[in-house]
């Protein structure tokens, strides 16, 4: 058991807070964060760190346990070591007892470091480009993944709960969640790949063939993946396998900071799943907008499989 995970048994519910939104540079980001903003901006990333950066509930935890896994050689006892939020940092994270901020956890690893983000393009700490980090984006269609938010969030004891679905929708086009407009975040991350090392992958590629983007990120790496290695990851990172396993379904935080009876952390994992959810209203209101605003980027997301 790491110090955290002992901490978690002590840990206080009355100590929690709902965070507020509150807008920088755009973006509506938790007021904790703004806070702590100088701390964050000026954090000091090293050249062999490696960034994992999705827009909220993209597909971030499957990709660390797939990058540990790489790392590790396949390894499944080490990747075991700790939860995933312990082995890569959410570094924009701030303290909240029994979690340390992100930063301290970051500081705290030894190299080459593993670390996490939700940020915007804009709002990335400097020190990753300066220092010419390699950083893998996961960006997924907004339909699947404002669904997943949705549910996130009814779970997550410490945001404001959406009224309801529709509700929901509306200020998730609207851009006015945490991390702001999904369509800027996807759009700037995809124009950054061209002057940054970014590997820009697709949450819906990796359902439908998840050994052909392991071996892309191994690429990215430079880890050769023997074939044994290759199924062995495969098989320990299909989502049948995450959502059981204590290291990455968060079923080690409290239910009163996440209350996976309402709904789970790692919930269906599918394409499509939007379907049970989006009035054909709804769907049709999102398919005008995507075409509208992806229209130049040259970005198109698959909605099925």
């Amino acid at each position: 058991m790491t110090d955290l995970q002992s901490n978690m048994e002590s840990f206080d519910p009355s100590t929690i807070r709902i965070l507020k939104l509150v807008t920088l540079e755009g973006v509506p980001l938790f007021d904790d964060t703004v806070e702590q903003w100088e701390t964050i901006w000026n954090f000091k990333a090293k050249p062999d760190d490696l960034l994992i950066c999705t827009y909220p509930k993209a597909g971030t935890t499957w990709m660390q346990e797939i990058v540990d896994m790489i790392r590790h050689g396949g390894d499944t006892e080490k990747c075991a070591r700790a939860p995933i939020y312990e082995r890569i940092p959410y570094i924009e994270l701030c303290e909240l007892k029994p979690f340390p901020s992100g930063i301290e956890q970051a500081e705290a690893l030894p190299s080459p470091r593993t670390l996490k983000s939700h940020l915007p393009v804009h709002l990335l700490p400097p020190s990753f480009f300066e220092q010419n980090c390699k950083i893998i984006y996961v960006a997924r269609n907004p339909k699947d993944l404002a669904v997943s938010y949705f549910h996130f969030i009814r779970m997550d004891k410490t945001m404001v709960q959406p009224e309801n679905w529709d509700e929901f929708v509306e200020t998730f086009i609207a851009g006015t969640v945490a991390y702001g407009s999904w369509f800027d975040h996807v759009k700037d991350w995809w124009k950054a790949k061209d002057h940054h090392q970014v590997l820009y992958l697709f949450y819906e590629d990796m359902k439908e063939d998840l050994a052909r983007e392991i071996k892309k990120v191994a690429q990215f790496m430079d880890v050769e993946l023997p074939e044994p290695v290759l199924n062995r990851i495969v098989k320990h990172t299909k989502f049948e396998s995450m959502k059981v396993n204590p290291a990455v379904n968060y079923t080690t935080v409290p239910d009163c900071l996440m209350d996976q009876t309402i709904s789970p952390f790692m919930r269906k994992g599918i394409v499509g799943d939007w379907k049970e959810h989006f009035t054909v209203a709804q769907s049709e209101r999102l398919d005008e907008i995507c075409t509208q605003l992806l229209k130049e980027s040259g970005l198109t997301f698959r909605t099925e499989l």
